[in-house]
């Protein structure tokens, strides 16, 4: 089972088993299993406004807008080239009421919004700081990946603007920076409420988490049952597969 089913030529791609119909870079950010996890994993409100930065070519944004048309979605990504690419998916699969797509650099927030415009943020932050890890080739998968335009303090810091009070953020994160994570949070009084982590198979160490934030929130920290990509045999559990469904995956009891 894939992400997407491919189709020949530029006629795009097939996401969540037909759900959107979708174009791609064919470089750089695609659809793949964080966008999958962090769309299930969000639950934003009928009537709220509701921002994704970072939002390449519009992949969680629009899962989100179909699933919750009732909602108001926002995209920014600083790749101009990305956010036309995401206004023609929002086109081509009748999202354009509820969706709008910004080309602009979190860093510069306070130009681009106003204080605490939102009711919700949703990000998938590069997973290393500039200077970690190996460096792509791709200057495209250094921004997506590697924190060449932003890191992931500059993420916070543009949440907590964002945010009303009491907003939520939604995130997908690697695990091995779990510590680092949730620290930056608390220091933008983004005060982690649930922490979700994903494991590839019963018996693996985690590889990523996700968590929800509340911005001027209480301490107290929720850690949810974990979530297996795979059961013992190799197959997507049931779980997975339900946030591959047009309705939202159900969430998960402490």
């Amino acid at each position: 089972m894939g992400l997407e089913r491919q189709n020949a030529g530029q006629n795009g791609d097939d996401i969540l088993y037909g759900f959107l119909h979708m174009v791609q870079p064919q470089t750089g950010p695609r659809i793949n299993m964080d966008t999958v996890l962090l769309a299930g994993f969000a639950r934003p409100q009928a009537g709220e406004r509701v921002i994704e930065l970072g939002c390449a070519h519009g992949g969680i944004t629009l899962i989100l807008a179909r699933r919750f048309p009732e909602t108001s979605f926002e995209g920014l990504d600083i790749q101009p080239e990305l956010i036309e690419m995401a206004r023609e998916n929002a086109c081509r699969n009748g999202l354009t009421e509820n969706t709008a797509f910004r080309a602009g650099d979190l860093r510069e927030i306070r130009r681009l919004y106003s204080h605490q415009t939102f009711d919700a943020v949703v990000v998938n932050p590069p997973y290393e700081d500039p200077g970690y890890g190996v460096s792509s080739r791709s200057a495209v998968n250094r921004s997506a990946r590697q924190g060449e335009t932003c890191t992931l303090e500059d993420v916070c810091a543009a949440c907590h603007f964002l945010l009303k009070n009491r907003g939520r953020l939604y995130m997908v994160m690697r695990a091995l920076r779990l510590a680092d994570t949730l620290s930056m949070l608390r220091k933008y009084r983004l005060e982690p409420r649930t922490v979700r982590m994903v494991h590839p198979v019963p018996g693996k160490s985690a590889s990523v988490f996700l968590t929800e934030a509340r911005r001027s929130g209480g301490p107290a920290v929720t850690v949810l049952p974990p979530l297996f990509i795979y059961d013992g045999e190799g197959h997507y559990t049931p779980e997975l597969m339900s946030y591959y469904r047009p309705e939202p995956p159900r969430a998960p009891r402490p």
